[in-house]
């Protein structure tokens, strides 16, 4: 895993969304005054009379979304995570989820990793909020590669779609030829002791971990799980069946996330014993952006402790 080149997902966005407003010209995309940020900008400058600024005011934002998405076109609404999920969410629930419309909002700089923008942009509660609105798909990209794959597949996908992205740059580990298929899970590496399932940038903390696990005779399942809502319940229920023990890593609250989703999946399908890693019911705090995510225990030396004693209890 060394050199590894390292691209944050928003800058997958930025580019999918360009390659997919040259194949349909039905696409549009709009934002809060945050072009360059979320590198919807990338798409302005490439089909400036299909994005629209609607300005630091996201709830209209969503509503104007939802306006263009019911004459038939795909509109891309983006954002903060702080703000589109949370800000707008009355909008985005009665606007677009309600009437399932054909939206996606993809929201940039979720979770911890903003680092220095501190508590009040470090949005941990997105996921669940989405997660929450009837017939709303929710994604997590773990890399450049995968968000710009995704964009494609929410383009296809009929109805209201929710895609986080980040702002810090991660580490690119999918190849070109890699195929995102919206509610499918992906094996990064088989074992039979402790199956780790992360979703977004904790998916390559995962693989960095599963490394340091075998250097210690631990076998560890490492699976990445871009899609939270639909769950891939299949391999869930594969990685239950093969190693009975199962460590879940997000950069999210563990109320209402990808830990709870699998738990409360689980809990009906074939109750599993089940470790949660993610912050833990608290708000955050400034700082350099990995230092932060490590004080969360956001990080493979973490994932690593936990993958160790769970793995040796009985």
């Amino acid at each position: 895993m060394a050199d590894i080149i390292r691209k944050a997902t928003r800058e997958g966005y930025g580019r999918g969304l360009k390659e997919l407003g040259a194949e349909f010209d039905n696409v549009v995309v709009l934002d809060a005054d945050l072009a360059g940020s979320t590198k919807t900008g990338v798409f302005r400058k490439a089909f400036p009379d299909r994005h629209f600024n609607c300005g630091i005011a996201e709830a209209n934002m969503m509503c104007v979304a939802a306006g263009l998405a019911a004459t038939g076109l795909v509109a891309f609404a983006s954002s903060f995570a702080m703000f589109a999920a949370e800000r707008a969410f009355e909008q985005v629930r009665n606007s677009i989820g309600y009437t399932r419309l054909n939206v996606k909002v993809c929201a940039s700089h979720g979770g911890m990793s903003v680092g220095e923008d501190g508590a009040s942009h470090q949005c941990c509660e997105d996921i669940a909020l989405m997660r929450s609105i009837p017939g709303m798909t929710v994604l997590c990209p773990a890399d450049e590669v995968e968000a710009r794959k995704a964009v494609r597949a929410i383009y296809l996908q009929p109805g209201p779609v929710y895609m986080r992205l980040g702002r810090l740059a991660v580490p690119v580990f999918h190849s070109e030829d890699y195929e995102f298929v919206i509610g499918k899970g992906e094996v990064l590496k088989d074992g039979s002791q402790v199956a780790i399932i992360a979703t977004g940038l904790m998916v390559y903390e995962a693989m960095k971990a599963g490394e340091i696990l075998a250097s210690q005779s631990i076998d560890a399942m490492v699976i990445n799980m871009p899609t939270i809502k639909p769950l891939d319940e299949a391999l869930v229920l594969h990685a239950a069946e093969k190693c009975g023990k199962i460590v879940t890593c997000e950069e999210h609250s563990t109320i209402g996330g990808l830990g709870e989703a699998v738990c409360s999946f689980l809990s009906e399908a074939r109750p599993t014993r089940v470790r949660r890693i993610g912050v833990q019911d608290e708000f955050g705090h400034s700082g350099p952006a990995w230092e932060v995510l490590k004080d969360f225990g956001l990080c493979a030396e973490n994932i690593v402790k936990v993958c160790a004693e769970f793995a040796r209890e009985n």
